[in-house]
């Protein structure tokens, strides 16, 4: 019904230089239902991509509940072991998000027969962390960077994006389509990201006008190599209490985040980046909870800042969520339910404890929607929402 990614991508990336050169667009729109989503996504969205998730949640509701279910699902994989998922494939889970720093022989040619395997040939997220520094994966294929501070002090945004193009380009031909990057919290600590700071040299610059202009200039080259860029970690994580990795952690206050923190954000945003994702912090002021799992937290995503792309989670088996007794399938689905498009998982200890976990967390968002507590339509639009990423579906005019 639908052709994959490439014509997609393209849209998009037109469309975030067209809104990079100055394209105005209004703030304040929550989400809508199918038959206005067209109209209302072009607030922060032009036409075309607006009248692709329309027509996204026109197909998702078609399909049997468990596949509107796995579409919502990241199922994290060793980059070394990607040869085993083809059942997450065939499954039609949304994503897979690789681990590892090298990848095996013949690694892009697996991921593009994985593609074949899911149904109806739906694109798949294949997601990985190309931040520059030490968090980078598949080195051996894809272009390497130096740390985003590093960036920041010795690069203009042009040659930032340029590195954006180029490990853009090398994702693309690697098979990797989607960049959980760029980090676009504000923190100018020159230290290696540790249990007590999450961002250190993975942040571009202390100055929110310039993590701002950096991250966005970053985000550009990968939109324009055809990539995602899934911009991090809401609502910005520079100053926290601690790395939420490893157990809770606070951000800064919500009174301060808004003349602080949210400004790279804001920016990203409007300048037409569709994917970002939010941390497992609590906000003070704001949420005590976890902001992957706080509804209040992603309202300001959806309200205040108007944003009607795709968000997900930051990693659900991480230390501040299991501080808060709630398994991966559990927060899995309290973060749905908080208006969450994506859930990911951490690191994985072998494929088939991932496959493991996924069934597991696709079982308890099932069983949430049939008792009532999870509304069908929440699940919906979040699986249409990480259909519309990679796809461009044949009811789009031009999408044939």
């Amino acid at each position: 019904m639908r052709r994959p990614t490439p014509a997609a991508a393209t849209l998009v990336a037109a469309a975030f230089v067209i809104a990079l050169v100055g394209a105005s667009r209004a703030v304040g729109a929550d989400r809508a239902p199918a038959e206005s989503l067209a109209r209302h996504a072009g607030d922060l969205r032009p036409a075309v991509a607006g009248a692709t998730l329309a027509c996204a949640e026109g197909v998702v509701a078609t399909w049997p509940l468990a596949r509107v279910v796995n579409e919502t699902i990241s199922v994290s994989v060793s980059a070394q072991q990607i040869g085993a998922m083809a059942p997450a494939a065939r499954a039609g889970y949304g994503a897979l998000l690789l681990f590892g720093t090298t990848a095996p022989a013949g690694f892009a040619s697996r991921v593009a027969t994985l593609q074949r395997e899911t149904p109806a040939h739906e694109a798949m997220l294949i997601m990985s962390d190309q931040e520059g520094g030490g968090v980078e994966r598949l080195t051996n294929l894809i272009a390497t960077l130096p740390w985003a501070q590093t960036m920041g002090k010795n690069l203009t945004a042009a040659q930032i994006t340029a590195e954006g193009i180029r490990v853009g380009r090398s994702m693309i031909a690697a098979g990797v389509n989607t960049d959980l990057a760029p980090v676009l919290d504000v923190d100018g600590r020159a230290e290696v990201p540790s249990a007590t700071n999450p961002d250190g040299y993975r942040s571009f610059s202390g100055v929110a006008a310039v993590a701002a202009t950096d991250g966005v200039a970053f985000a550009k080259g990968l939109t324009l190599a055809g990539v995602t860029a899934v911009v991090k970690h809401y609502p910005g994580l520079g100053g926290a209490s601690g790395n939420t990795d490893y157990g809770p952690a606070a951000t800064r206050p919500w009174s301060v985040l808004q003349s602080g923190g949210l400004v790279p954000f804001e920016r990203a945003l409007r300048a037409g980046v569709g994917a970002v994702m939010v941390s497992n912090a609590t906000v003070p002021g704001l949420s005590a909870l976890p902001a992957s799992v706080s509804p209040v937290v992603i309202a300001t995503l959806r309200q205040r800042l108007g944003f009607n792309g795709l968000i997900m989670t930051d990693a659900l088996s991480a230390g501040a969520i299991s501080a808060v007794h709630l398994s991966v399938p559990a927060a899995s689905v309290r973060a749905i339910s908080a208006g969450v498009d994506l859930v990911l998982n951490g690191s994985p200890t072998s494929a088939a404890a991932s496959l493991a976990v996924a069934r597991a967390t696709s079982l308890a968002i099932e069983r949430s929607i049939t008792s009532g507590a999870l509304a069908l339509s929440t699940v919906r639009l979040a699986a249409a929402e990480v259909l519309a990423t990679r796809n461009a579906p044949a009811c789009v005019p031009g999408a044939s």
